[in-house]
């Protein structure tokens, strides 16, 4: 009923705000180093631009899930692999082993839980343990 509170009835519109996807990718440059721009529970909500090839890596407990914001990349699976464009996007389950390639830039929306290392179960020099907010 739209008389009946909830608790969602204390945050404010100024707490509340749109995010321009095209103008958060503008403010940065470096590829596979992932920025959040805000949180859905306890999930993330990041971008990264993604360029040549990561590394085969699993998360042992996290799913993640890939939306292709612009351009195109493959996405690299010990059984075959799933190509993704713009509009597209893929959830990969945990503890399956993948690795997504780019032959060009590409931006990419990610939605995992908040501590869900970039590189799961490897650590490298792509490896980013303490991210960004923009």
């Amino acid at each position: 009923m739209a008389s009946e509170k909830g608790l969602g009835d204390s945050v404010s519109l100024a707490m509340i705000q749109k995010i321009n996807l095209a103008q958060k990718f503008i403010e940065f440059g470096d590829h596979w180093s992932p920025k959040v721009i805000g949180k859905v529970n306890s999930c993330a909500v990041k971008l990264v631009k993604i360029q040549g090839e990561f590394v085969w890596h699993h998360h042992e407990h996290e799913d993640e899930m890939f939306m292709v914001v612009k351009g195109e990349f493959t996405m690299k699976l010990r059984d075959g692999d799933i190509s993704l464009k713009a509009g597209e996007c893929i959830i990969i389950p945990a503890g399956v082993e993948h690795m997504p390639v780019a032959e060009k830039e590409v931006e990419v929306l990610l939605f995992e839980p908040d501590t869900t290392l970039n590189t799961g179960n490897i650590t490298n020099e792509k490896t980013v343990e303490v991210l960004e907010h923009l």
